[in-house]
């Protein structure tokens, strides 16, 4: 499903209307009918009483069309207008007109106890104050009577986006109504998808709201929720060079725990043949924990990390496999970032960097815009901050544009980790991954990415689609565990475990799973 900014579903609409004759009031009142039969659905019509609080624009024209539906079936709607009705245009002045036909109560917000009152006494609330286009913080009067909804305790029915967050980023915009349901129109915006604006929606459906899918899926989007392909089948005579053979370069001094998870992950996500170069000195350790996994003991530095001098032997090894890892746990030693960079140079298969290889890289990022072979870079939002020279704040606030541009600028997949994990494409292409949790915001979570990423590959998927399968398929291991074990304490062995379940059930259950977008998307 295609998801889009603020101004491109402007454009959705004005398309719309010129291109198929969908006018302006058929489109609300599609979006007014679809939002209707989702509070028939959640809540029920009949003998209820509802309180309906609407702004000027075409957000709180969605609201009026959705009174009079009320009303048509016996439900009780009171309508509260905040702000000046005059300000009405277009076909929501025309709805304002007809609403005021009907023997239904419409009053404005201009006593917050009267308001109060009303809401102690209704059955659900239908928020239709603002829509996406918000641009400003939510101030005065406004600001309260938000606060007074996410108080009241009612059931909550979100317009288009919860009124107070923004529709391009999911940010709040100084206050936020919080919802129990959120309907959107034409397809999800950005704000309803990445958090906090996607913990703002509730349960949240789309209606597409009488466009043509060829309209609502125009490869002119280039935002979209992360479902990915199904897994080729494992051949039943494959020996395990069939399923990837991938060379990791992980690990120094103290730092244990990456080397092994990213290695070992990949054995666990359904790779054939892990290959491990990493300090001579914690080698024996990590092979107590992963007897699989194939070692090539590498010579130190005095602090422990991997050895420049070892850069010829690792390139020779670099072309016996299918696809290389380079970076966690590496350490921030000067000689190891310079092999670093040495090698994603020379390396002329597959690269997926993370974590200390990124820093290293962040010094002179052309080395990626130099690369034959398809780059996979995995940063978190700080990693993303040196590879960019932007703070985190503005990482944060703008992720889908700046991963979007990074993308096309290094001509690799970037894969920046987080709560709903974004894949950009070198094609400007963004995918907006929906599986995970707050459980795994853990250490050596990411180096089970990374092992997981590569056993996609392994198992036969593109390098864009195995990025793609490898988020999704971590996140689902991830709600796996927190499934059984709850989200608090969940650890990056936790995820490793739950590898080989949820490919398996990413295998069985496709079909559902492609269906129902991974639960979080409704289509109504």
């Amino acid at each position: 499903m295609k998801v889009s900014r603020v101004e491109e579903m402007r454009n959705l609409d004005r398309t719309a209307v010129e291109d198929f004759s969908l006018t302006e009031e058929l489109l609300m009142e599609n979006a007014g009918m679809a939002a209707y039969h989702v509070i028939m659905k959640e809540s029920g019509i009949q003998g209820k009483r509802f309180v309906l609080i609407c702004g000027t624009g075409n957000n709180g024209g969605d609201g009026l069309v959705i009174a009079r539906k009320i009303h048509s079936m016996n439900g009780e709607a009171v309508v509260y207008i905040l702000g000046n009705e005059d300000k009405f245009r277009g076909t929501s002045k025309k709805n304002f007109e007809i609403v005021s036909r009907l023997q239904l109560t419409i009053r404005h917000v201009e006593s917050m106890d009267s308001l109060r009152k009303e809401l102690a006494h209704c059955d659900a609330i239908v928020d239709a104050i603002f829509g996406t286009g918000l641009t400003r913080n939510v101030e005065g009067i406004y600001s309260d009577v938000i606060q007074m909804i996410n108080r009241s305790g009612k059931k909550v029915f979100s317009i288009d986006i919860p009124s107070g967050i923004n529709g391009d980023t999911g940010k709040i915009m100084g206050a936020a109504v919080k919802a129990d349901f959120t309907i959107t129109f034409g397809i999800p915006k950005i704000g309803n998808i990445l958090y906090p604006g996607y913990g703002h929606c509730g349960k949240l459906y789309v209606s597409h709201i009488s466009f043509p899918p060829s309209h609502y899926s125009s490869n002119d989007l280039k935002i979209e929720i992360n479902v990915p392909v199904r897994l080729p089948e494992r051949d039943k005579k494959g020996h395990k060079g069939d399923f990837g053979d991938t060379l990791f370069i992980a690990g120094a001094s103290n730092y244990y725990g990456a080397p092994y998870f990213s290695a070992y992950s990949f054995l666990k996500a359904g790779g054939g043949y892990s290959r491990l170069a990493s300090p001579c000195s914690i080698t024996p350790s990590i092979a107590e924990r992963g007897m699989e996994i194939v070692f090539t003991p590498q010579k130190e530095t005095d602090s422990g990390s991997i050895a420049l001098k070892n850069m010829d032997s690792i390139l020779q090894l670099s072309e016996q496999v299918d696809m290389v890892v380079m970076g966690p746990g590496l350490s921030l030693n000067s000689e190891t970032q310079e092999l670093v960079r040495e090698l994603t140079k020379k390396i002329k298969k597959p690269l997926l960097v993370d974590g200390d290889g990124l820093t290293a890289l962040s010094k002179n990022m052309e080395i990626i815009n130099k690369r034959q072979q398809p780059t996979i870079l995995t940063p978190h939002l700080g990693e993303m901050s040196r590879i960019t020279n932007l703070s985190v704040a503005e990482i944060d606030e703008h992720k889908i544009d700046i991963v979007q541009k990074e993308a096309e600028n290094l001509g690799a997949f970037i894969v920046l980790k987080g709560a709903h994990s974004l894949i950009g494409c070198p094609d400007g292409r963004v995918f907006i991954n929906m599986s995970g949790n707050p459980g795994m915001a853990s250490a050596g979570s990411g180096d089970v990415l990374t092992g997981t990423i590569a056993a996609m590959h392994g198992s036969g998927l593109s390098i864009e689609d195995a990025a793609r399968a490898g988020v999704f398929i971590h996140g689902l291991s991830g709600d796996l565990a927190a499934l059984d074990r709850g989200e608090d304490g969940i650890t990056a062995q936790d995820i490793l475990n739950y590898l080989p379940e949820a490919v398996k059930k990413y295998r069985d259950e496709y079909e559902e799973i492609v269906k129902y977008f991974y639960e979080s998307i409704y289509s109504v």
